[in-house]
């Protein structure tokens, strides 16, 4: 039955701020049950269970046939099985639109990401053929469009351009772009295999977002070579290196460069605009890349403009990818920087990936499974890594516009690796004219549209340690390099982590009048507290890290209630109520902590209570509490309520017999 909350006139004691004291009477007091006896072995597998299989993948097998069960193991490792028989025409003419949509965006914008990473610029193409045919039979998303990236793209240049040379070795550095793409994907098939994908949550959305932001605006500068037709440019990647590099070669600048730069920069920015305004219109911005190489290509052709300072991409090869399994270093005085470069390629990619499909994925409500799309984008890039191809994932440019043309599977990056291979068959030649200052424009527009400042701003209202956290990322890759910009944020990020679990909050609570419900006294104005009752939260699992913290702060606020207790000329404190609803586990430093506490409160004359140990932790204090002190009937309680209505009953008869 419920308790009910009554003035009571007769212990003279005041709170506060309300002249009668409010006590707790009339309550039914429930026992405090113990966990079920579980075995070290049952307690170990339930808990590998919850850290690698929360999702319990093996829950559509119970109760099927042997037979079923093959069919169900198949189409759980190619899930292209899965929705493959139901296939029909009406999704493949959805998939062709789409399919053919995507190849428009993919074509040039794989030749531009090749050149971001200081590689061949047909590497680019290569990487958008095999990778969307491995995707489209491993892969769980229907939306998802696979190709190279800028970000990924811009993490392999630049850290591999710390050793070796592009343009010197030419040879050496596409060797251990393919080593690094294989580690990459060997890493993230790796992560999904184990199930470790918790890993990369440690890239928060606000470090996520400033990194993009930095990135994107280090992207956009170094296409200023392109678009301003400078030939002596610099291979740093901060900013400041990047603008000397630009004003210190102003007599490179070339107007027609220039002129013709801006158009298409401008051309495909209004473009963007007009699909974002209205979706339906995705075509427009889908098609423009495309429209501007066909078009930028035809005017230098006709007017033979590479010799007036336009430079040109120049012969491409014809034919599909070649094997590179032969080109793999796997020894040598390069295999640390290869080991380092595939590892933060591996990790942006695939949270980009996994990140790009969940949001589609959610925008058509169905579930994309974390672990199959590393294992999925793993395979793609191991395999990738030996057929020519560098680090790929799923874009979200791209991806979004595989969605709005209406993909309804993973048939369209077959249709798109279909144009793609079509390309490289017989229409190579068409790009020998193509000018790279449309390809520096065309990675200006698909760059831009990671600066989120919309979603900077909304963490700057909910969360100001993130913002610092974002800002960091942000001035980081903009000011330092791309690597150290990420690592300082993710360090920030894990020291915020860090932070909050060493210093867990515990706050004070007081009753709401008129009921048995106690609350946070910040939070709620209204509760008052009881006397003779110090009443505490702490809501975080206690352990070695915050145990002496929590022992250092509960007597602070026992301090501070007995100063304000003399003040007012109160009875002094009797009880410390330790509300445990939130202590989601305790490990030996934390049983400790309670019973150092409770000899500690004993010498002062107060009764240390426990309000609602939850099943592991009151598991542990029982076996820990080998004299039975600590887990006394008279003080364990199933809610604060019953705790001050039982204890106050005690009180009452107490003072009734001394009077």
């Amino acid at each position: 039955m419920e308790g009910k909350v009554v003035e009571d006139q007769d212990l003279g004691s005041h709170n506060h701020n309300h002249d009668p004291c409010v006590v707790e009477i009339a309550m039914e007091i429930h026992k405090v049950e113990s966990p079920p006896k579980r075995s070290s072995f049952q307690k170990l597998m339930n808990r590998l269970k919850e850290t690698f299989f929360p999702d319990d993948p093996l829950r559509q097998f119970k109760g099927q046939p042997t037979h079923q069960k093959w069919i169900l193991a198949f189409q759980y490792i190619f899930p292209i099985l899965q929705w493959g028989p139901h296939y029909n025409l009406n999704l493949l003419k959805s998939d062709v639109v789409s399919g053919l949509t995507i190849a428009s965006l993919a074509i040039p914008q794989g030749i531009s990401y090749a050149k971001l990473a200081n590689l061949p610029p047909i590497v680019g193409l290569y990487s958008s053929f095999v990778p969307p045919l491995i995707y489209a039979v491993l892969g769980s998303s229907r939306d998802l469009a696979v190709g190279p990236v800028s970000i990924a793209s811009l993490l392999m240049g630049s850290m591999l351009r710390q050793e070796v040379s592009p343009a010197q070795d030419p040879l050496l550095f596409l060797q251990l772009a393919f080593t690094s793409t294989f580690f990459a994907g060997l890493f993230q098939a790796s992560l999904g295999f184990l199930r470790l994908g918790f890993i990369i949550d440690f890239l928060s959305k606000a470090t996520l977002i400033g990194f993009m932001a930095g990135a994107a605006i280090i992207v956009s500068l170094q296409q200023l070579k392109a678009l301003l037709g400078i030939t002596h440019f610099t291979t740093e990647m901060g900013l400041v290196p990047v603008m000397s590099s630009v004003f210190h070669n102003t007599k490179e600048w070339s107007w027609q460069t220039i002129l013709m730069g801006f158009c298409f920069l401008v051309f495909l920015l209004v473009a963007r605009h007009i699909s974002i305004k209205k979706p339906k219109l995705f075509w427009v911005s889908a098609g423009a890349p495309l429209l501007s190489v066909i078009v930028s290509t035809l005017f230098v052709f006709a007017f033979k403009a590479q010799r007036h300072s336009i430079s040109v991409i120049g012969k491409l090869e014809q034919g599909l990818n070649p094997p590179s399994w032969n080109m793999l270093h796997f020894h040598g005085t390069h295999i640390g920087l290869v080991l380092k470069t595939g590892l933060i390629t591996g990790i942006i990619s695939l949270t980009e990936g996994i990140a790009v499909g969940r949001t589609f994925a959610a925008l058509k409500n169905y579930q994309v499974d974390g672990n199959k799309e590393m294992i999925a984008i793993g395979v793609m890039n191991v395999v990738g890594s030996t057929t020519s191809c560098y680090i790929t994932t799923g874009a979200f440019s791209r991806s979004a516009v595989n969605h709005n043309a209406g993909a309804k599977t993973a048939v369209s990056n077959i249709i798109m690796a279909v144009t793609v291979m079509v390309t490289l068959l017989f229409l190579m030649p068409l790009f020998q004219y193509t000018p790279n200052l449309v390809l520096g424009a065309i990675i200006v527009t698909a760059v831009i549209g990671l600066i989120d400042l919309p979603a900077a701003y909304q963490i700057w209202k909910v969360d100001k340690f993130d913002f610092v956290v974002m800002l960091c990322a942000f001035f980081g890759v903009i000011f330092i390099s791309v690597q150290e910009g990420l690592a300082l944020a993710v360090g920030i990020s894990i020291f915020k982590m860090v932070l909050q679990m060493t210093r867990p909050k515990t706050v004070v609570l007081g009753n709401i009048p008129g009921t048995d419900i106690f609350r946070n006294r910040h939070q709620y104005k209204e509760a008052v507290s009881i006397p003779g009752f110090l009443i505490l939260s702490i809501e975080a699992p206690i352990n070695f890290a915050n145990s002496n913290y929590l022992n250092d702060r509960i007597l602070r606020w026992i301090l501070d209630y007995e100063e304000e207790e003399e003040t007012k000329r109160h009875s002094g404190l009797r009880f410390v109520v330790l509300d445990l609803s939130a202590v989601s586990g305790i490990d030996t430093n934390g049983v400790t902590f309670f019973q150092e506490l409770r000899r500690v409160l004993e010498k002062k004359g107060v009764e240390l209570v426990l309000v609602n140990p939850v099943g592991e932790v009151m598991e542990k204090l029982q076996k820990a509490d080998g004299t039975g002190d600590l887990l006394q009937s008279h003080a364990l309680f199933l809610t604060v309520g019953e705790a001050v209505s039982s204890l106050f009953s005690s009180m009452k008869s107490v003072s009734s017999s001394h009077g």
